[in-house]
């Protein structure tokens, strides 16, 4: 099959295959003579679980590891997905019943205690804090957590809005070159706020600003400050780790 009779079969765009292959997550056994990618019955295997993982919340990296590890075992990922994707139809059918109960409770229809209110809602486990375990141990994120846990109110505080006038800063100059100076002066205050609140490597710098463009969570949540703010800051902590090794 032809990359568009697979975007249209998948439910997905023609670039995002082409994307998969640029960065090695999913290339076509055959292309033709004149350059167009051939899709065999194991590369749509390998598509539907890449989009099973995607499903369940993994970054394109995370999942690029898991399907080309040696060890990798397509039925236990298949039962896993069903496991992950059973447990979150529990969690939305526990929502939609609050959601239906809380629409009543606005009619008027019936009364709705304060915990009924906020069942099936679960922010107890942060999957950005998941991910940092998965890729530099709980040794790490255990330290950064502890740090921040030592603050005051006042002083955590004091972090977020420093963060915030961080992102500002680097979305204002998003435009340059990410190995320009203003851009590397502006990532060193970035790398200089992470190191006061956990003990990141170069290595781990560098993986944490890939992370921002793999993740989509990450990437929305950073363009809030500006369109394309996710990979300058990811190409420039990538410059300023390479740049610092040397």
């Amino acid at each position: 099959m032809k990359v568009k009779e697979i975007a249209e079969l998948a439910g997905i765009s023609v670039r995002t295959l082409h994307h998969y292959d640029e960065i090695g997550l999913l290339s076509p056994e055959n292309t033709t003579e004149a350059g167009y990618r051939i899709y065999s019955n194991n590369d749509l295997e390998m598509l539907q679980q890449i989009l099973f993982f995607r499903e369940v919340g993994f970054s394109l990296k995370k999942i690029k590891e898991i399907i080309h590890n040696p060890s990798f075992n397509q039925n236990e990922a298949l039962q896993l997905h069903r496991k992950l994707l059973l447990e979150k139809r529990a969690r939305l059918d526990r929502m939609i019943n609050t959601l239906d109960k809380t629409i009543q409770h606005s009619k008027g229809e019936i009364n709705i205690s304060d915990q009924e209110m906020f069942e099936g809602f679960d922010f107890s486990k942060n999957p950005y804090e998941q991910e940092a375990r998965e890729r530099w141990g709980d040794k790490a994120v255990d330290e950064s957590n502890a740090r921040i846990n030592k603050l005051s109110d006042s002083k955590r505080e004091a972090l977020g809005k420093e963060f915030d006038a961080i992102y500002r800063d680097l979305a204002a100059i998003r435009h340059m070159s990410p190995d320009s100076d203003e851009a590397q002066a502006g990532i060193k205050v970035w790398y200089d706020y992470l190191s006061k609140v956990g003990n990141y490597s170069l290595d781990a710098f560098k993986g944490l600003g890939q992370m921002y463009v793999d993740d989509e969570r990450f990437t929305k949540n950073i363009d809030k400050y500006g369109e394309g703010l996710a990979i300058f800051i990811r190409d420039a902590m990538a410059e300023y780790a390479d740049h610092n090794r040397r």
